[in-house]
């Protein structure tokens, strides 16, 4: 990036996590908010195959945060790069 004078830097944004979907251990490293690791993305939030079998009138099937074991975090999904293969899939919002 090549600054002219006068010209301030633009503030960059934090990275966000990025998930490679076929990546076995990216996805392994995540869970819904019930400890399952059987979740996908839908459009704006995931969804977990093992809490809408449950029974539990409770548990919602549906949700906006995994949870991360390797740095114990919540992340809201607008915080996730979603990659499929080595091509971008899905983006959260900035």
């Amino acid at each position: 990036m090549s600054l002219y004078p006068g010209e301030t830097p633009e503030v960059m944004p934090a990275t966000k996590e990025e998930i490679r979907l076929s990546n076995r251990t990216d996805r392994w490293r995540f869970m819904c908010p019930n400890g399952h690791r059987s979740w996908e993305p839908t459009n704006n939030h995931f969804w977990c195959q093992q809490c809408a079998r449950s029974y539990d009138e409770d548990v919602e099937p549906e949700f906006d945060v995994l949870h991360d074991l390797k740095t114990e975090e919540e992340i809201h999904r607008d915080e996730l790069v979603l990659r499929q293969g080595n091509t971008l899939e899905i983006r959260g919002e900035a």
